[in-house]
């Protein structure tokens, strides 16, 4: 009998345990895919947590619409094993800057990807709601590392075959939260927000969900990627290749590349404690693209650093030098 009671107590234990483990993040992953290529270890983080058991990927889909963008998608969900992860692309008005290092076209050329078109693929708003409609209330991540299009857009949509509810009510029902690397804090001009600064205006007064943002201010202290480039382990990685390519390019990368994108993925994932605390508030942006901090706002946050940048520079290091499983 005693031997029956402590197995018992055991299988509770095991039970509680495995209740008490996280459920991995629902994420939609937005980004601009180049211009810079700090995208490239933000995309690398998150498969990586994904391996690990911390991240759903829903879809990942472009806030540009260069030709190769979802090709450029697609060389990378390849690589880390989840070829067919859903891409988007912005069919309507959206930017068409491209990396000026042209190390897209090399990894196009050579890594293996079935999208070779932007065609091929469905208007990212058209994923968005697919996704969105088919996911549990207030189960999704979105984390957008570049501009703000798609989810203006977004919030424009009306019923469809997907849903019988409107982006506003859509985004209200199903997502849980939006991280945003997006402005500079407490006040500047940053590139994401006033690249299209209507839909970033549009977005960050409208948005119904809480919005943490990862401000130019704390990516501009991190430098990542020389671990990378200097791991000699690691062979035909199209991570690998890219800060290869992009450090030598520019003196001001000499000790890494500054790494706003890479931050956004890690905190919608990881949470921002114990790394950042944060303020809260609510954006505005101006006319001109810049943005301002209205202290007495609600519904935003910005970080801010809590440990040495160091530590969070290791952390981003180790993750960005994953290899697919």
């Amino acid at each position: 009998m005693k031997r029956y009671k402590i197995v018992l107590i055991i299988l509770l234990l095991l039970v509680c345990n495995v209740f008490a483990q996280k459920k991995p993040v629902r994420i939609i992953f937005d980004s601009d895919m180049g211009p810079d290529y700090d995208d490239v270890g933000a995309i690398t983080i998150l498969h990586a947590l994904a391996d690990s058991g911390q991240a759903k990927i829903l879809a990942t889909v472009a806030s540009t619409k260069y030709e190769g963008v979802a090709g450029v998608f697609s060389v990378f969900n390849t690589y880390f094993n989840r070829p067919d992860i859903l891409i988007g692309v912005p069919k309507g008005n959206a930017s068409t800057a491209k990396d000026w290092q042209n190390w897209t076209d090399t990894v196009l050329a050579k890594y293996p990807h079935k999208i070779k078109k932007n065609s091929e693929v469905p208007d990212a708003v058209e994923v968005y709601r697919k996704v969105l409609a088919s996911q549990p209330d207030k189960s999704v991540t979105i984390v957008t590392v570049g501009f703000v299009t798609n989810l203006a857009n977004l919030l424009e949509t009306k019923a469809d075959k997907y849903s019988p509810l409107s982006g506003r009510q859509l985004i209200s029902k199903k997502v849980k939260r939006l991280v945003s690397m997006a402005g500079s804090f407490p006040a500047g001009r940053e590139y994401n927000v006033f690249t299209d600064s209507v839909s970033s205006k549009k977005v960050f007064k409208n948005w119904p969900t809480p919005v943490l943002f990862d401000g130019f201010q704390i990516g501009k202290e991190i430098k990542t990627g020389l671990p990378l480039i200097n791991n000699e382990k690691i062979k035909n990685s199209p991570i690998k290749d890219v800060f290869g390519i992009c450090i030598p390019k520019s003196k001001g990368d000499a000790n890494g590349r500054m790494s706003w994108d890479e931050v956004a993925v890690f905190v919608a994932i990881k949470g921002y404690k114990p790394w950042f605390t944060t303020n809260r508030g609510k954006i505005i942006i101006e006319e001109s693209g810049a943005n301002k901090w209205n202290n007495k706002g609600v519904g935003h946050e910005y970080l801010n650093f809590a440990r040495p940048v160091a530590e969070i520079q290791k952390l981003l290091n180790n993750l960005m030098m994953h290899q697919p499983k």
